[in-house]
């Protein structure tokens, strides 16, 4: 009977750990979605002073269209992060689900067909990523990144760098260029995805599992995770949502441009990062990669509207993706060094 309760006790401490884990890191995420809320009010109020052309409703509104794409693969990649990996592909896969889908509208396949045939081939692209980092051992940096070469070199021996025009399709415009209300189409996309992807990782088992991949995998491992599965599941997340943004970017331009997703992956990377995701795994934010991809769009309208060279841009981003890694990674140092001084 003694063992029963002292089981019974040590159960119950277990789980009240497991919810306090779980209270701290869902105020660690609010804490973080603010931090760059405050950064993208301070940041409007400047580019607002520097050019009258940016509060104009115009602008606010392609910043919002143009913040989609960033905002559905940064998603995938809070879960990707969250398990401590990385996908240098998810431009590529843009850019190849944008081909993919106006080749098979263009040979006479049915539209929805078409759509569907494209979001599977990114769960595919996804999938084989996963494969090659658990299966043959490879270094997420260097499988994604071998990915993004194929699936662009591809994308570009289809198209002989040529864009795919004459995508003038009603059902395939409406997904891009639709309105519900007053709210354009894909802005209604990415919150419903945002909403979605918030609930998963947070609220059920299989969101504690990607983020315990990626606090210690070891650890996951002998708790019974089946962690090449996650792994491999995080990465077909990715490929969807890139697919996804892919077919948004391609129904607005009702084109396909083979480089259109070129350079993407540095954007949504930063999205993640500066809204609370550890590049080191375990600790994710969907809320706060949303907000992030928002505030990676508005630094790129500022700088198209202040007339700054796009040669430029680059360095920009590269500078705010250093700053909010160096920012994480103090802040998670400094809450390991408390709880280590409270033991």
């Amino acid at each position: 009977m003694n063992e029963s309760s002292q089981a019974v006790r040590q159960q119950r401490l277990t789980t009240g750990e497991s919810r306090r884990a779980s209270a701290q890191r869902l105020l660690a995420d609010d804490r973080a979605v603010l931090g760059v809320l405050a950064a993208l009010v301070v940041l409007g109020i400047a580019l607002s002073i520097a050019s009258p052309s940016f509060m104009t409703m115009g602008n606010i509104l392609n910043v919002v269209r143009q913040s989609v794409w960033v905002g559905v693969m940064a998603i995938g990649m809070v879960y990707v992060l969250g398990t401590g990996g990385i996908d240098l592909s998810v431009g590529a896969v843009l850019s190849f689900s944008g081909v993919l889908v106006a080749a098979l509208i263009q040979g006479g396949m049915n539209i929805y067909l078409a759509l569907v045939a494209t979001l599977l081939a990114g769960i595919v692209v996804g999938a084989l990523n996963g494969g090659l980092i658990t299966r043959l051992h490879l270094p997420p940096f260097i499988a994604t990144l071998g990915m993004m070469s194929v699936l662009q070199g591809l994308a570009l021996v289809y198209t002989q760098g040529i864009p795919i025009y004459g995508l003038r399709y009603r059902e395939f415009q409406v997904l891009a260029q639709g309105f519900v209300g007053f709210l354009p189409a894909p802005v209604i996309m990415l919150v419903v995805i945002a909403v979605i992807g918030y609930f998963v990782l947070n609220k059920t088992p299989y969101g504690r599992y990607v983020l315990g991949v990626g606090s210690n995998e070891t650890a996951a491992r002998l708790a019974g995770i089946p962690v090449d599965r996650i792994k491999v599941s995080v990465y077909a997340i990715a490929g969807l949502l890139s697919a996804v943004a892919g077919i948004l970017l391609t129904s607005r331009g009702e084109a396909a441009v083979p480089n259109a997703g070129e350079g993407y992956e540095l954007d949504v990377i930063a999205a993640a990062v500066i809204g609370g995701t550890a590049m080191n795994g375990g600790r994710g934010s969907i809320s706060g990669a949303v907000v992030g991809a928002v505030f990676m769009t508005m630094i790129r309208n500022g700088l198209n509207l202040l007339g700054v060279s796009t040669l430029w841009h680059q360095v920009v981003i590269g500078v705010f993706i250093v700053g909010a890694v160096a920012l994480g990674s103090r802040s998670l140092s400094g809450k390991r060094a408390r709880r280590t001084s409270r033991a």
